[in-house]
């Protein structure tokens, strides 16, 4: 679903249409390292971002109600077009608001990791369309950082991004069952048992992480495209075989430096990289292109987040390999 953004407030500018029509156009930027951008303010000057992909529609703020099992942490809910969104104050869920400022104006409504939420926000400003090599890691300081997953610039301006994944899994948190998960049996000594794991999100790189280890399989961690494909560079350089050490690559589509799409493009790209399996996981849900999985060169795809989907997809492939 397009994303439906009303008027920029206090500077009178109305959000020509064509910039929604845009929208589809930006769906044509997977696969070049791209990223469109939804900016938004909370409570102060300071711009943050999410990938305009994750929103389907903004609304001005529309009166919410209570909901017996709703965590603490939100806000209440929202009747959108008839069905009830929990609603997170964002400014407060990151720790960014103060006590004295202003109630949040405008609900973005999202969908990602196959739900659907709402954000409260002061302001709503624009789209952009801002190159993945131009997003650099967050600062490793202050408190707001732990909600970040990547800094740019834009016209000159600051923009952070927002990891709505930690916000929501820190906000609702959800019960695991990858407890229930069968470790495997190592039929083939010589199969490799480590996982290259790639995705912006600390909490989605957690998450494969222990479904990996109850698997019994190890896992090397990075927080994008670039990275491992350095790593992946270094091993073949220093003489060491990937395809031997890693038995797949798990990586996330939409992340800073080098977005999924690339990275899998890049590794078919390189004759001592082509041979490794790769999954692409994303929490894109209703926006996902599987033509594009299969045009990048990616062996499989599943969407985020589902401990025994993605525990049955990694068991097939190590069981292909003994």
């Amino acid at each position: 679903m397009q994303p439906q953004v009303p008027p920029r407030p206090a500077d009178n500018l109305r959000m020509s249409q064509d910039l929604l029509d845009r929208i589809d156009q930006r769906t044509r930027l997977a696969g070049h390292n791209r990223l469109a951008l939804l900016l938004f303010r909370l409570g102060s000057r300071q711009l943050f971002g999410v990938n305009v992909f994750k929103v389907q529609e903004v609304l001005p703020r529309p009166p919410l109600f209570t909901l017996p099992q709703l965590p603490a942490a939100f806000s209440g809910a929202a009747d959108v077009r008839g069905r009830s969104i929990p609603v997170l104050d964002l400014a407060r869920a990151i720790g960014h608001g103060t006590p004295d400022s202003a109630e949040p104006r405008y609900l973005v409504v999202t969908e990602f990791n196959r739900s659907v939420q709402g954000f409260l926000v002061s302001a709503v400003d624009r789209i952009v369309n801002i190159a993945v090599e131009d997003i650099h890691p967050p600062p490793e300081h202050g408190a707001e950082q732990h909600y970040l997953t990547g800094v740019t610039r834009h016209h000159g301006e600051l923009i952070q991004l927002i990891d709505v994944e930690s916000v929501l899994a820190e906000s609702a948190p959800r019960a695991s069952d990858a407890d229930r998960i069968a470790p495997l049996a190592a039929s083939n000594p010589a199969a490799p048992r480590e996982v290259l794991v790639v995705d912006d999100s600390r909490v989605a790189r957690n998450q494969i992480r222990l479904v990996l280890e109850h698997l019994g399989l190890g896992s090397t961690l990075l927080s994008d495209g670039r990275q491992a494909l350095e790593h992946l560079q270094q091993l073949v350089q220093s003489g060491f075989n990937p395809n031997e050490r890693y038995a797949m690559v798990i990586s996330d589509i939409e992340m800073p430096a080098m977005d999924g799409y690339t990275l899998t493009t890049e590794i078919r790209r390189d004759p001592a990289l082509r041979g490794l399996f790769v999954l692409l996981h994303t929490s894109l849900s209703g926006v996902f292109n599987q033509a594009m999985v299969e045009r990048v060169g990616a062996d499989d795809f599943v969407p985020k987040y589902s401990e025994h989907e993605l525990a049955q997809r990694v068991t097939a492939r190590v069981n292909s390999l003994s």
